[in-house]
């Protein structure tokens, strides 16, 4: 599992060039998130394309979900 979210995380930062400014939550680097219906890492394998994605920041700004 590990593996797969940094494909998607650190992984395709540093492949698309972007390393330095994504691809990991750290001071001076962007921030756009999801939050999950669960955490990722404790459902089984075969259930996580049954996550939904409850929040979505971008810039830092929610554009899905959360309230108000």
């Amino acid at each position: 599992m590990l593996k797969a979210i940094r494909l998607y995380t650190t992984d395709s930062a540093y492949t698309g060039s972007e390393k330095a400014s994504k691809g990991s939550l750290e001071p001076g680097k962007l921030a756009d998130l999801i939050v999950l219906s669960e955490d990722p890492f404790e459902v089984p394998v075969d259930a996580l394309k049954d996550l939904q994605v409850e929040i979505t920041l971008v810039g830092g700004r929610v554009v899905h979900g959360g309230r108000g």
